[in-house]
C-alpha cells in the first residue's frame, strides 16, 4: 500500500512538472515547422581537414580511456568493500556504497570545471572528471558481480589457510572477470558520450570543436562534428563488441549498431548455439535486476559467457606439453594481442592526453588557490528565492521527461517485445527505432531542441524524454521477454485473447521491473538536467556554469545543493525498490 501510494504521488508530480516546465503543443508545433529552415542552414556542410579528424577523435579517444582506466582500478578495492560478501564489517560496507554514490552523484560537467581550477584547462581535467564519475557506476556493478559468485572456491581457499586478498584474487576476480571487462566496455562507450558535454566546459576533443561551432552559430560546421561523433561511438561499439565476443568467448547480446552487425557478420551455427544459452541464461538470472542499464548483458558476462568460454579454452591433456604448458593455439595468440594491443593503445593514450596544457607541476599550488576560491561555500540572500526556483526547475525538468520516456517506452517496448509483439516485422522495426534512438547523444538532441524551442528547460524535457526512450524502450522489452511463459501459455489454453495474455499474466509479472527500471531513469535524468542546463537547458546547471567563471564561493554551494537532492532521489528510490520486492 505505502509503495503504491508513493508511486501515485511521484505519478502527480510528474504531470504536475510537465505543466511547470512551460512546454506546450503549440510551441512543439512552431519549432517543427522552423526545423525545415533550420536543416537548410545546415548545408552544404563544412568538413575539417583529415587531419584535424584523425587527431580530434584520437584526443577524445585518449581522454576517454585514460579516465575509464583510472575508473577501472579505483573501482576494484571500492567494489570489494562495497559487496557484501567481501566487506569486513558494516562499517567498511558503508564507506564503500557512499564513495560509489558521491562520485556517481557529482555531475562530471562540474567536476571538470573545478579540476580545471586545480590543474588548468585541457585533457587531465576531462580524463579526472570521467574517472571520478566513473567509480560510482564501475564499483556498484562490479560490487553486484562479487554478490553473484559461487561461494565454493572461496571456502575452499580459506579450508586451506588463504588471507582474504588470496582468496578474493584467487577464488572471486577469476569468477568476475568476464562481467568486469563488460561493465569497462560498457563505461567507456559511456565516456565517449560524455565527452561531448565536457567540450562545453572547455575539455579539448571534438566536444569542444562543436561547442565552439554552435556558440558562434555555425551550424555548417557544428553538424560534421555531430556526425564524427556519433559514427565514432558506432565504430567503438563494433569494436567493443568483436573485444567481448574474443576474450569472452560469446556474440554479444546488446542491441545496439555495432553488436547487430558484429552478430551478424561474425556468427556460425556452433557459435550461435552458445549465445542462445548465453541468453537463456540471462533473461533467468534477469528479474533481479534493480534497473542498472544493460545488466542482463553483465550477468551474461559473468555468468553463463564465462562459463561457455572456459569450456572451450580449457585444453585436454593431449593438448598440453610435456612441462604442462598450455600450447599457443591461435585462440590464444589472438586473446594475448588483443591484450598487448590494449597496453599499447593505453600508452599512446596517455602521451596523447599530456600534450594538452594541463599538469600536476603546480598542484599544491593551485590546490591552495582554489579551496580559498571554493570554500566556504555561501551564497547571497538576494539569491535564495532564484536558486530554489532553479532546483525546482531541475526537479520538475527529470519528472517530465521520465512521463514521457515512460509513456513512448510502454508503446515501443511492447512491440519490441518478442513474446507480445504480433509479427516479426513490428518487432523489428520497433527495436531497430530504439537502436536509432539510443544511438543519438542527448546533448546533440538538447542543441536541437534549444534551436528549435530557444533557451529554457523545454528543449531539456524534450531531449531527455526522447533520449530516455531509447533506454527505458529496450528495458521494458526485455522485461516483457523474461516473464515466465507458464502464466501465458495457461491464459492462451483456456480461450483468452492476446490483449488478455497480456494484460492477465505478461503485464503483472513484468511490473517489478518496470517500476525499477523508471526509477532509473528518473535518478539519472536529475543529474543529466544539471548537465544540460549548461548549455542552455534550464534548471541549476545554468547557475551552475555561471558561479564556475564568477564566484567559485556559489559553485560549491549550488553543487552541494544538488548533491543533497541526488542523494534524496537516490534513497527514494532505493526504498521504493525494496518496498516492492
Amino acid at each position: 500500500m505505502t509503495a503504491a501510494i508513493l508511486l501515485a504521488a511521484l505519478l502527480a508530480i510528474a504531470l504536475w512538472s510537465f505543466r511547470g516546465v512551460g512546454l506546450s503543443w503549440d510551441q512543439m508545433v512552431k519549432g517543427s515547422e522552423y526545423a525545415a529552415s533550420f536543416l537548410g542552414r545546415t548545408v552544404p556542410f563544412v568538413w575539417p581537414s583529415v587531419g584535424e579528424i584523425v587527431w580530434l577523435s584520437a584526443l577524445t579517444l585518449a581522454i576517454v580511456f585514460c579516465g575509464t582506466a583510472m575508473a577501472a582500478v579505483i573501482s576494484i578495492p571500492v567494489a570489494y568493500l562495497a559487496a557484501r560478501n567481501t566487506t569486513h564489517n558494516r562499517l567498511t560496507g558503508l564507506i564503500g556504497r557512499f564513495v560509489g554514490v558521491t562520485s556517481r552523484a557529482a555531475p562530471d560537467a562540474i567536476m571538470a570545471m573545478i579540476f580545471a581550477l586545480v590543474i588548468g584547462q585541457g585533457a587531465l581535467a576531462g580524463v579526472l572528471a570521467l574517472g571520478i564519475h566513473s567509480i560510482g557506476m564501475i564499483s556498484k556493478l562490479t560490487a553486484d558481480a562479487i554478490e553473484q559468485i559461487d561461494p565454493g572456491p572461496g571456502r575452499a581457499l580459506r579450508a586451506a589457510g588463504a588471507t582474504r586478498m588470496q582468496e578474493f584474487w584467487g577464488a572471486t576476480w577469476p569468477q568476475i572477470l568476464p562481467a568486469y571487462i563488460a561493465i569497462v566496455l560498457h563505461r567507456t562507450d559511456i565516456n565517449l558520450r560524455v565527452s561531448v558535454i565536457l567540450g562545453f566546459v572547455g575539455v579539448a576533443g571534438l566536444g569542444q570543436q562543436l561547442s565552439i561551432a554552435m556558440q558562434t552559430l555555425n551550424y555548417r560546421e557544428a553538424m560534421p562534428f555531430a556526425i564524427i561523433i556519433f559514427v565514432l561511438c558506432v565504430a567503438f561499439e563494433v569494436v567493443s563488441a568483436l573485444i567481448r565476443r574474443s576474450l569472452l568467448g560469446h556474440q554479444p547480446t546488446g542491441r545496439g549498431i555495432g553488436q547487430r552487425l558484429v552478430r551478424r557478420f561474425t556468427s556460425d551455427p556452433e557459435q550461435a548455439s552458445v549465445h542462445g544459452s548465453v541468453r537463456d541464461s540471462v533473461r533467468a538470472d534477469g528479474r533481479a535486476a534493480s534497473g542498472v542499464e544493460s545488466r542482463a548483458e553483465f550477468r551474461a558476462g559473468s555468468r553463463a559467457g564465462s562459463r561457455a568460454a572456459k569450456q572451450a579454452a580449457r585444453p585436454t591433456h593431449a593438448q598440453l606439453g610435456r612441462a604442462g604448458k598450455i600450447p599457443w593455439t591461435p585462440e590464444r595468440v589472438q586473446q594475448s594481442a588483443l591484450v598487448w594491443s590494449t597496453v599499447v593503445v593505453m600508452v599512446s593514450s596517455a602521451i596523447i592526453a599530456g600534450t594538452q596544457g594541463s599538469s600536476f607541476a603546480n598542484f599544491w599550488l593551485n590546490l591552495d588557490i582554489a579551496v580559498g576560491r571554493l570554500w566556504p561555500p555561501s551564497l547571497a540572500p538576494e539569491k535564495w528565492e532564484a536558486t530554489a526556483l532553479a532546483l525546482l526547475e531541475t526537479v520538475q525538468i527529470a519528472f517530465a521527461a521520465t512521463l514521457i520516456a515512460v509513456v513512448f517506452s510502454l508503446l515501443i517496448g511492447t512491440f519490441a517485445a518478442r513474446n507480445v509483439a504480433p509479427n516479426p516485422v513490428v518487432r523489428g522495426g520497433a527495436r531497430f527505432l530504439l537502436v536509432v534512438i539510443r544511438g543519438l547523444p542527448e546533448l546533440l538532441l538538447a542543441l536541437f531542441f534549444i534551436i528549435l524551442t530557444g533557451l529554457g528547460p523545454g528543449a531539456a524535457v524534450l531531449a531527455l524524454g526522447i533520449g530516455g526512450v531509447g533506454l527505458l524502450g529496450k528495458l521494458v522489452a526485455d522485461s516483457l521477454e523474461e516473464v515466465q511463459p507458464g502464466p501465458e501459455r495457461a491464459l492462451s489454453t483456456v480461450g483468452a485473447t492476446r490483449m488478455q495474455v497480456f494484460a492477465g499474466a505478461t503485464v503483472p509479472q513484468a511490473i517489478p521491473s518496470f517500476v525499477g527500471h523508471t526509477l532509473y531513469l528518473l535518478d539519472t535524468n536529475i543529474r543529466s538536467a544539471t548537465v544540460l542546463g549548461i548549455v542552455g537547458g534550464g534548471g541549476i546547471g545554468y547557475m551552475l556554469s555561471s558561479a564556475a567563471r564568477i564566484n567559485q564561493h556559489e559553485l560549491l554551494f549550488l553543487l552541494l545543493c544538488v548533491l543533497v537532492i541526488v542523494f534524496a532521489i537516490e534513497a527514494l528510490s532505493s526504498w521504493l525498490r525494496k518496498l516492492l520486492s
